[in-house]
């Protein structure tokens, strides 16, 4: 080590216990007379893997309302360090159809019960705080952002249990004005200047949650999105939007995925699986799914410490590396964490 010219590098230190997150070093900090084994790293060149699309975080409307607070020079700080070519440099980004958990209540963007044909439509909502939360870090980086868009309930009157919360199935008799419902919004967003990359069919959909949730068992998914809202994006012309299934934990996405993905008329409609860390690690199944069908795509739609804040966590950084190391590892072609800011207590939600 010391006969490495100092000028030649940058050093950086990150350690647990002396308060040094990231902190910039002189060379001679690192310098010593010792003998220190490394470890050999070996670079095969002709072994390429899958082509990374990118990472990214979460626009909610929890978020979208702790933005709208702070002055424009904050503002301006936390675009830029998250998707600024000299920041995390994000190019993906995660939103909601409808509300979410990091929401400030529910709320559907048609309320009218019965209103089959959608006449009621409308994101109006959303344009107060969402969109141009949104909208700032597009314009303001120049460069594309990838937007993903996750429903995590239908409205209230098109559920078996006629709310958004507490999990409920949709009604049969509205499969095709909630397939129709993903067309006008993603129309409707990009009519305000946010191109949808892609959609996933639910959020957590085997979860029977205390907040916006909806039931799909595997076969629930492959019909719909076979009978339902492939052909609805197709009438459309909408088929370049990427259609991400499960958007769950990876503890049951194998079983999951080879239900529908085994179904060729539901997987022609189908981009890849999208899956959450929170129960348990679970890598061995991110990679059975890339083994059973390697032409679909993996992508890691959401994870976050539960639990309230953990401001300075070591730990809460370790599991994030470890998640994302390994979901590379197995195939995984983006990331994308939860939201991108909160208040000092994990809110409002």
């Amino acid at each position: 080590m010391t006969n490495i010219p100092e000028k030649t590098i940058s050093v950086y230190i990150t350690a647990k216990d002396t308060g040094q997150k990231v902190e910039q070093v002189n060379l001679s900090h690192l310098l010593t007379t010792k003998t220190i084994e490394f470890p050999t790293i070996k670079l095969n060149k002709n072994g390429t893997r899958q082509e990374i699309l990118g990472f990214g975080g979460a626009f909610t409307e929890a978020a979208a309302s702790i933005y709208h607070k702070l002055d424009l020079e904050k503002r301006e700080e936390i675009i830029q360090a998250y998707f600024g070519p000299n920041g995390n440099g994000y190019n993906m980004g995660r939103t909601h159809i409808n509300s979410c958990d990091f929401s400030l209540g529910n709320y559907a963007h048609c309320e009218t019960a019965g209103d089959k044909e959608l006449k009621d439509f409308s994101i109006s909502r959303d344009k107060k705080m969402l969109i141009p939360f949104i909208k700032d870090a597009i314009d303001k980086v120049k460069t594309p952002i990838h937007i993903m868009a996750s429903p995590w309930s239908p409205p209230a009157w098109m559920k078996t249990n006629g709310q958004m919360n507490h999990g409920g199935k949709l009604k049969k008799e509205f499969r095709d004005s909630w397939a129709n419902y993903y067309c006008k919004y993603i129309n409707a967003y990009e009519k305000e200047g946010i191109p949808i990359w892609g959609i996933s069919v639910q959020n957590e959909p085997d979860a029977k949650q205390t907040w916006d949730s909806c039931i799909y068992t595997a076969e629930d998914e492959r019909d719909f999105i076979r009978d339902y809202l492939g052909p609805a994006l197709e009438s459309r012309n909408l088929l370049d939007k990427k259609v991400i299934i499960w958007d769950h934990n990876r503890d049951i996405m194998v079983e999951r995925v080879r239900t529908v993905l085994n179904d060729p008329d539901a997987a022609k409609y189908i981009w890849g699986t999208g899956f959450h860390w929170y129960n348990g690690d679970h890598f061995d199944a991110v990679q059975q799914v890339h083994d059973d069908f390697p032409n679909k795509e993996l992508i890691f739609t959401e994870g976050c410490q539960e639990n309230g804040p953990h401001i300075g966590s070591w730990d809460l950084g370790e599991r994030y590396a470890t998640s994302v190391i390994n979901d590379l590892n197995r195939w995984t072609v983006a990331w994308i964490d939860w939201n991108l800011i909160l208040d000092e207590n994990g809110g409002p939600n």
